[in-house]
């Protein structure tokens, strides 16, 4: 299921995407009440349900094969994805948590030993922007960056979580732009200024959940700007996988749902490229993670 928050008439969603198609939810909910006569509800807000996910996932999954079967019955819940606006479909995690050098292509572009433990950082929540909301570049900064990569959703509450039990905890996947001023980073030493200036961590488009996907790990990675080719991979070139991520980081931390895991980036970032490339004003990112969607941001 692709779960997503769209914009409508002024008027903020959470919806299910079908193909072209998205779904209102709250709408759903209440159409299915009137034709079985039932009193399910749901929250309008994703943050929300992935919070709540035990109790509204549910209902979620109740409601939507009922409208699977009785898609004639919902065309005052449905609209095509050119009629709305996409936002991100998680603002508000409690912690935006980053893997370094987690692809071994990017750790041989760099020169570099691939680390024998996760190198973590963090981004703060509020550089998290949509699907289309540019990135705006800072006036301190010359060398902005950009990082095509997958994103957990952590759905469950957990500590010293097992590898075993880690995917249990996963509520779904979507794609992050871990953009990045270079210069300000690697002058500060340590990552996270330079990695969340506001508008520096692009999510979306939706957040698919984990039954949809079969295995995070054979999942093809690619960003062009605009419109070349300069990262192109596959997640199963992490060096840690994300059981051992969600294992190795709950040894130290509590996990709450709605929490992300930015799980690394493949080779091809600009500031190791020959000649180096950095984002300008007009510039269009564009990602693209199979079974997951597209996440486009222009620069500017």
């Amino acid at each position: 299921m692709k779960l997503l928050t769209f914009q409508h008439q002024e008027q903020q969603r959470v919806g299910i995407q079908e193909k072209e198609n998205v779904y209102d939810l709250v709408a759903l909910v209440e159409q299915f009440n009137k034709e079985n006569d039932e009193n399910l509800s749901i929250s309008n807000d994703l943050d929300r349900i992935v919070v709540q996910n035990s109790k509204t996932m549910p209902t979620i999954q109740k409601v939507w094969e009922w409208v699977k079967e009785n898609k004639y019955a919902v065309s005052n819940a449905t609209y095509s994805l050119e009629d709305i606006k996409v936002l991100a479909p998680v603002r508000r995690p409690g912690k935006v948590v980053c893997v370094g050098n987690n692809y071994m292509d990017h750790c041989m572009e760099q020169n570099v030993e691939p680390p024998k433990k996760p190198m973590i950082f963090s981004k703060w929540a509020s550089c998290i922007v949509g699907p289309d909301d540019a990135i705006e570049l800072p006036t301190d900064s010359v060398q902005v960056d950009y990082e095509a990569e997958l994103a957990v959703v952590i759905g469950k509450k957990g500590k010293n979580i097992t590898e075993e039990e880690a995917m249990d905890y996963v509520f779904g996947y979507t794609i992050m732009n871990d953009v990045s001023a270079r210069d300000v980073q690697f002058e500060d030493v340590q990552w996270v200024r330079g990695k969340s200036y506001d508008t520096f961590a692009p999510i979306g488009p939706v957040l698919v959940t984990k039954e949809e996907i079969e295995d995070p790990h054979k999942l093809d990675i690619k960003l062009d700007v605009n419109g070349e080719r300069l990262q192109d991979s596959n997640t199963k070139h992490l060096i840690f996988n994300i059981p051992f991520i969600i294992s190795y980081l709950s040894k130290g931390f509590t996990f709450e749902p709605g929490d992300i895991i930015a799980t690394g980036t493949p080779h091809g970032v600009g500031v190791f490229r020959d000649p180096q490339v950095f984002l300008k004003s007009g510039d269009t990112c564009r990602i693209e993670i199979e079974n997951v969607g597209v996440l486009e941001n222009t620069v500017r």
